[in-house]
C-alpha cells in the first residue's frame, strides 16, 4: 500500500501577548527576536534536507504566524521546497490574528501560495474578547474576514471559543449567526478549556473563575453541530465544519488518520510508522541545540499495534466518518469486533454510535462524549 503524503507543521512561537486561556508554546517577542528565531527554524529545515517523505500539506501554525513579516514567511517557504520533497500540489496553511490581517498582508500572504487562511477570532462579542485577553474588537474581526475573502484566499476560516462562564444558548447562537453572515468556508468551533498552568487555571484554583456547568456546555456542544449542520456547514469532526469537502483541513486530517507528519519548531511533534517524537518546548533550549547542529529532540517513543489502534480509536470516534473497523485489523492485526462485539451492539443500542457492518461512526450524542469511547475496547 503506498503511503499517503505526509503533512509539514512548522510553529512560530511568539505572540504580541499571552492569552489567559493558552497552553501552547508561546512568547512574547520583538522583531529582532523573531528573526533570530526564523534563523534558527531554517537551520532545523536543513537538518531534515533529504527526509524521506513526500509533503502535499505546509502548515504554520503558533502562537501566530502572522507576527512574522512576510518576507520571513518567504524564506521559510523557500527553504522548505529546497530542502525538503514538496509535492507540486501542496497546500499551505496559515493561522493568522485578525489585527495582522491588513491589505497588504492579505496581498503578501496570496503572493506567497496561502490558500487557506485561518483567522483566531475567538469571538464577535466585545466583552467575551475582553475576557479572552484578545487584541482585537468585533468590528475589526469582522472587517479581517472581509478583506481575507476579497484577497481570494481558497479558504476562509475563523475560530470560536464557545463555553464561557455565563454564556447562555441565545448568546452563542449569536456568535455562530455573526460568523455566517460574514461567509466563511471553515469554523473551527472550541471548548474553553481551563488549564492548570495557564491564567484561567490560577483564577480557577482560587475560585474567581468558575466554568460553565457540564449541563450548560452539553447544549452548547449541540446547538453548535445542529445549527451549523441546517445552515449548510457540514461537521467532520467535534470542533471542525466546513461548507464543503474542499474546505477540510487536508493537513488536520493527517493527524486523525495516522498519516505521517513531520513537526519543526519548539514543542512540535512528528509522527512516521510506529515512532513518534516531539521537540524541546522552550524556545531558548531549542534554538541552542539547532545552533550546535542537532535535531532538538526532547523525548521520542515507540507505538505498538495497541497503542497505534487506541489512538485510531481515539481520533476517529471524534469525527463524522468514525473508524473502519477491516481497515484497523489489515493494518494492525486486530479484530476489534470480535473483541468488541458486545459493546459495539451497547453503542449503537444506547444511540452513542451507528454500525455498517465494518464501520463504527459516532452519532451526535456520541461525538459530545468521544473521548470516553476508546478507553471501553478491548484491545487483547
Amino acid at each position: 500500500m503506498n503511503e499517503p503524503p505526509a503533512g509539514l507543521y512548522l510553529h512560530v512561537p511568539f505572540c504580541s501577548q499571552v492569552c489567559p486561556y493558552c497552553d501552547f508554546a508561546v512568547r512574547t517577542g520583538d522583531a529582532a527576536r523573531r528573526r533570530r528565531y526564523v534563523d534558527h527554524l531554517l537551520q532545523e529545515i536543513e537538518l531534515y534536507t533529504g527526509y524521506p517523505l513526500e509533503f502535499d500539506t505546509i502548515y504554520f501554525g503558533g502562537g501566530t504566524p502572522s507576527s512574522l513579516e512576510p518576507a520571513d514567511l518567504e524564506r521559510i517557504i523557500g527553504d522548505v521546497r529546497r530542502q525538503l520533497n514538496v509535492a507540486g500540489s501542496s497546500r499551505i496553511f496559515l493561522e493568522a490574528n485578525p489585527e495582522d490581517a491588513d491589505a497588504a498582508r492579505l496581498a503578501d500572504w496570496k503572493r506567497l501560495g496561502v490558500e487557506t487562511l485561518s483567522l483566531g477570532v475567538q469571538s464577535f462579542d466585545a466583552a467575551s474578547l475582553k475576557f479572552l485577553g484578545r487584541r482585537h474588537d468585533p468590528q475589526r474581526a469582522r472587517q479581517s474576514v472581509e478583506q481575507a475573502r476579497q484577497a481570494g484566499f481558497a479558504t476562509v476560516a475563523i475560530d470560536l471559543i464557545y463555553g464561557l462562564p455565563g454564556q447562555s444558548a441565545a448568546d452563542w447562537r449569536q456568535q455562530l449567526e455573526a460568523a455566517l453572515e460574514i461567509g466563511v468556508d471553515h469554523l473551527s468551533c472550541y471548548q474553553l478549556t481551563i488549564h492548570e498552568r495557564t491564567r484561567f487555571g490560577l483564577l480557577a484554583k482560587r475560585g474567581k473563575l468558575v466554568q460553565l456547568p457540564q449541563d450548560s456546555q452539553a447544549e452548547l456542544f449541540h446547538l453548535t453541530h445542529r445549527f451549523l449542520a441546517d445552515a449548510g456547514m457540514q461537521g467532520y469532526e467535534v470542533s471542525q465544519f466546513a461548507a464543503g469537502p474542499e474546505h477540510r483541513s487536508r493537513h488536520n486530517m493527517k493527524y486523525w488518520n495516522h498519516t505521517p507528519y513531520l513537526g519543526l519548531g519548539p514543542s512540535a511533534h512528528s509522527y512516521e510508522g510506529d515512532r513518534r517524537w516531539w521537540n524541546l518546548r522552550r524556545t531558548d533550549d531549542y534554538q541552542d541545540c539547532v545552533r550546535d547542529g542537532r535535531r532538538p529532540v526532547e523525548e521520542e517513543e515507540s507505538l505498538d499495534a495497541q497503542a497505534l489502534v487506541l489512538e485510531a480509536l481515539m481520533t476517529g470516534l471524534r469525527t463524522y466518518a468514525g473508524v473502519d473497523l477491516r481497515v484497523v485489523e489489515q493494518r494492525w492485526g486486530i479484530d476489534l469486533l470480535s473483541r468488541n462485539r458486545s459493546l459495539v451492539e451497547r453503542l449503537v443500542s444506547g444511540g452513542f454510535a451507528e454500525f455498517d457492518g465494518t464501520r463504527l461512526a459516532p452519532t451526535l450524542d456520541g461525538l459530545a462524549i468521544a473521548d470516553s469511547l476508546a478507553p471501553r475496547f478491548d484491545l487483547g
